[in-house]
C-alpha cells in the first residue's frame, strides 16, 4: 500500500480559436504577417536559429562520410563507392531535409510551434473523438526522441575529440581511453550547468556556430579543388548505381548515410522560437552550402588519397576524412571549433528533451516533475533535474560502453529514422483532416516522403546487432512508462467518477440542510468540475463546515501551445456557495493555479484574498490489486511513478502552507 498526492486531472480542450478555425481550410501560409520581422530582428533571428536549429545535422560530417564509407571497405574502395556515397548524402540532404521538412513539413505548424507532440495535438484536435491513433504516434515519437537525447550528446562530443588522434605529433598521448576520459569530462561539465541555465551563454551559439559552417564549408572549397570532376555527383545517377550494384551492402550503406540528415527534426521542433523564415534563410544560405561544400570536398579528398596509393602500391584506408582535410597546423584549431560546435549540438538536443517532457507532462503522458525557470526573462528556459541526471547516466553508458563514435553510429540511426515516419504519418493526418484535403492528393503528397522514411528505417533496421537496439530499448521502456501512467490515471479516474455525485446535486441538499459555516474562501481542485469533488465531500463528512465561498477548479491542457491571458479562466456560477473555474493552458505552459485565479491580485472576477484562500486536494492511497485493473508488474511501475512525481502544490505553484489534502484508498 502506497500514499500518493494525486493532481486533478487534466482534460484536453479541442476547440480551435476563432483564427485557427478561418484557416483550417488551407494550409498554413509563411507569408502571414508572424514571419514579416523587420531586418534587424530577422537577422537577429536566424542568427539564434543557426546556433541552436543546425546544431545536430552542422555536426554530422565529423562522421556520417566516414562511416557510409566505412560499410563498402569489406572488399577495398574504389572511386565509383566513393562517388556512389557522396552522391547518396548530397540527395538524401536535398530530398529528406531540403524538400521534406523545410518546404513542405514547416507548414503544418500548431500556432507556430513544431515537433513530433506539437504536430500529434493537431492531429488529435482534426481527428476529433478518433484521437486515439493521433495519441499513440505522438507517444511512440516522443519515446524515439529519447533514444535520440541519449545519443546525440555521446556520439557527436566523441567524434569531436577523436579528432585529437589525427595530430601526428600528439596521437601516442590521445589513445582511445584518454579521449574517451575527456568526452566524459566534457558531458559530465554539460549537464552540471543545466540548472543555472543557458540564456547568456546561449547567445553565443548563433556566432560560434556561424564560424563553424564558414570553416567546414571553407575547407570543403578548399579540397574541391583537388578533384574539381567531384561535382558530378549531384547526377543521381551514381547512388542509383551504387545502390543497384551493391545488393545488401547498399543497404548498410544506406543506413549510414542517413547521419547525413540526422537533427532534421530541430527544424520544425524549434520554429515556435525562431519562426520559419529565419530557419529557412540559415538553411538555404549558409547551413545547406555549407554541409554540401564540406561533403563534396571530403569526397574529393578521399579520391585523391586513393589515387595517390594506388601509385605507391599501398592499400587504401578509410580514415578520419573530416580533421585530414586541414592542414596539421590548424588542425588543433579545427578540433577547438568542433568541440564547442558539438557541446552547442548537445544543448540544443537537452534543451529539446526539456521541451518535449513538459508538453508530455501537461499532455498527460507522463507523471508531474519537477520543472525550474531559469530564466525571468525567457518562459522556455526550463530545467528538469529528473531528465537531466537520466540523459547524463544514459549517455555515460554509451560512452563507455561502446568506446569509439565508429561503434556508437550504428545506433544513431534508428532513433532518427523512426521519429521521422511518426512524423510523417501524422503529417498525414493533418494534411488530410486538418487541411482537408482529398485522399489522393494526401497521399500524392505524404506517401513519397514516407517512401522514402521506410526505406532509411528499413536500411538502419539491420544495424540493430551492431547498436541500433539501444534506441529501441529506451523507445520500448518510455512507450512503457507512458502506456502504464496513462492506463493507471484512467483507473483511477474511473473510480473517482464512480464515487462522485453531480455538483448540482450537492448544492441543492445543501440549500435544504445548510452546514457550519467559517469565513473565507476554498478552492478544490478537480478532472471534472461539474462533479463534486471527493475532498470536498470529505471535508463536508469529516470537518462538516462549508466555506462562506467555494470555487471548484479544473485545470485543462488545450492542443495548442499557448492560450491567451483573457481566455485563461472561465467563471461559472451554480449558486450562492459554488462556482465553477476552468483554467486553460497550453502544452507548453506550466500551470499557476494562484496568478490565474488572481490570489494576491483581486481581481474584479474572483477577487480572492489570499490570507483567506485555502486550497484542498484530493490525496489518494493506490493500493494494488491482482485481480482488478492492471497487472502486478503495471502496478508496481505506476505506484513507482505516483511515489516520485513532484508534489501538486509545487506543479501547481500553490503555497504550500495553504495546502490541505483529503483522500481514501483506490485499487488499481
Amino acid at each position: 500500500m502506497t500514499s500518493v498526492a494525486g493532481t486533478p486531472q487534466t482534460a484536453v480542450v479541442t476547440e480551435p480559436t476563432a483564427e485557427e478555425s478561418a484557416g483550417q481550410a488551407c494550409a498554413p501560409s509563411d507569408l502571414s504577417a508572424a514571419h514579416l520581422h523587420p531586418h534587424p530582428a530577422l537577422a537577429a533571428l536566424t542568427v539564434g536559429a543557426i546556433g541552436v536549429v543546425f546544431g545536430d545535422i552542422g555536426t554530422s560530417p565529423l562522421y556520417a562520410f566516414r562511416e557510409a564509407l566505412g560499410q563498402t571497405s569489406a572488399g577495398g574502395i574504389d572511386p565509383t563507392e566513393i562517388l556512389g556515397v557522396l552522391s547518396l548524402a548530397l540527395w538524401s540532404l536535398f530530398l529528406v531535409v531540403t524538400v521534406k521538412y523545410v518546404i513542405f513539413l514547416m507548414r503544418a505548424d500548431n500556432q507556430g510551434e513544431g515537433g513530433v507532440l506539437a504536430l500529434a495535438a493537431l492531429a488529435r484536435r482534426a481527428l476529433g473523438m478518433r484521437s486515439r491513433i493521433a495519441i499513440v504516434l505522438g507517444a511512440a515519437g516522443a519515446s524515439l526522441f529519447y533514444g535520440d537525447a541519449i545519443i546525440t550528446p555521446a556520439l557527436s562530443v566523441l567524434s569531436a575529440m577523436e579528432g585529437l588522434r589525427t595530430i601526428p605529433s600528439a596521437a601516442h598521448i590521445f589513445n582511445e581511453g584518454v579521449v574517451r576520459a575527456l568526452t566524459i569530462g566534457i558531458l559530465i561539465a554539460l549537464f552540471l550547468i543545466q540548472s543555472r541555465g543557458t540564456a547568456q551563454v546561449s547567445k553565443l551559439f548563433g556566432p560560434v556556430c556561424i564560424l563553424w559552417f564558414v570553416a567546414i564549408g571553407a575547407l570543403g572549397i578548399w579540397h574541391i579543388a583537388d578533384e574539381p570532376s567531384i561535382v558530378r555527383v549531384f547526377l543521381p545517377t551514381y547512388g542509383i548505381s551504387f545502390l543497384a550494384t551493391h545488393g545488401v551492402t547498399g543497404l548498410f550503406v544506406l543506413g549510414a548515410v542517413f547521419l547525413t540528415v540526422t537533427g532534421a527534426e530541430a527544424l520544425t521542433a524549434d520554429m515556435g522560437h525562431f519562426g520559419k523564415l529565419p530557419i529557412r534563410i540559415g538553411w538555404f544560405f549558409l547551413v545547406f552550402p555549407a554541409l554540401a561544400l564540406n561533403y563534396l570536398g571530403q569526397g574529393a579528398f578521399a579520391l585523391s588519397r586513393l589515387e595517390d596509393a594506388a601509385a605507391r602500391g599501398v592499400p587504401f584506408v578509410n580514415q578520419d576524412w573530416f580533421f585530414l582535410m586541414a592542414p596539421e597546423s590548424l588542425r588543433p584549431a579545427l578540433i577547438i571549433l568542433a568541440g564547442f560546435a558539438t557541446v552547442i549540438a548537445s544543448q540544443a538536443v537537452i534543451t529539446g528533451a526539456f521541451s518535449l517532457t513538459q508538453q508530455a507532462i501537461q499532455l498527460g503522458l507522463l507523471p508531474r516533475l519537477r520543472i525550474r525557470q531559469t530564466s525571468a526573462v525567457f518562459a522556455g528556459q526550463i530545467y528538469l533535474p529528473a531528465i537531466n541526471w537520466l540523459l547524463l547516466i544514459g549517455v555515460l553508458v554509451l560512452v563507455i560502453q561502446f568506446k569509439t563514435s565508429s561503434a556508437m553510429a550504428a545506433a544513431y540511426g534508428i532513433a532518427v529514422t523512426g521519429t521521422m515516419v511518426v512524423t510523417t504519418l501524422l503529417a498525414y493526418i493533418v494534411v488530410r483532416h486538418r487541411w482537408n484535403w482529398s485522399r489522393p492528393l494526401a497521399l500524392a503528397a505524404i506517401l513519397p516522403f514516407l517512401t522514402l522514411d521506410l526505406i532509411f528505417f528499413g536500411a538502419n533496421i539491420l544495424r540493430v546487432i551492431e547498436g541500433g537496439w539501444v534506441p529501441l530499448v529506451i523507445a520500448a521502456a518510455i512507450g512503457l512508462i507512458i502506456f502504464t501512467w496513462v492506463r493507471g490515471k484512467k483507473i483511477v479516474s474511473t473510480f473517482e467518477k464512480r464515487q462522485s455525485i453531480p455538483l448540482s446535486d450537492l448544492a441543492s441538499a445543501l440549500e435544504k440542510r445548510p452546514p457550519e459555516r467559517v469565513s473565507g474562501t476554498a478552492v478544490f481542485l478537480t478532472g471534472n468540475p461539474h462533479a463534486t469533488p471527493g475532498a470536498l465531500l470529505h471535508n463536508l463528512k469529516h470537518n462538516k463546515v462549508l466555506h462562506e465561498r467555494n470555487l471548484i477548479v479544473s485545470i485543462r491542457t488545450a492542443d495548442r501551445p499557448f492560450v491567451e491571458e483573457s481566455a485563461r479562466a472561465k467563471v461559472e456560477r451554480v449558486d450562492d456557495n459554488f462556482s465553477i473555474v476552468v483554467l486553460t493552458y497550453g502544452f507548453m505552459e506550466s500551470p499557476d493555479v494562484p496568478r490565474d485565479l488572481g490570489v494576491g491580485n483581486k481581481t474584479e472576477q474572483l477577487g480572492l484574498d489570499p490570507m483567506r484562500t485555502s486550497f484542498f486536494i484530493g490525496r489518494n492511497t493506490l493500493k494494488p490489486d491482482a485481480e482488478k485493473g492492471m497487472p502486478p508488474w503495471q502496478d508496481r511501475i505506476f505506484l513507482f511513478l505516483q511515489r516520485n512525481a513532484s508534489d501538486p502544490t509545487d506543479f501547481l505553484k500553490i503555497p504550500p502552507g495553504k495546502v490541505l489534502e483529503l483522500g481514501e484508498q483506490v485499487t488499481v
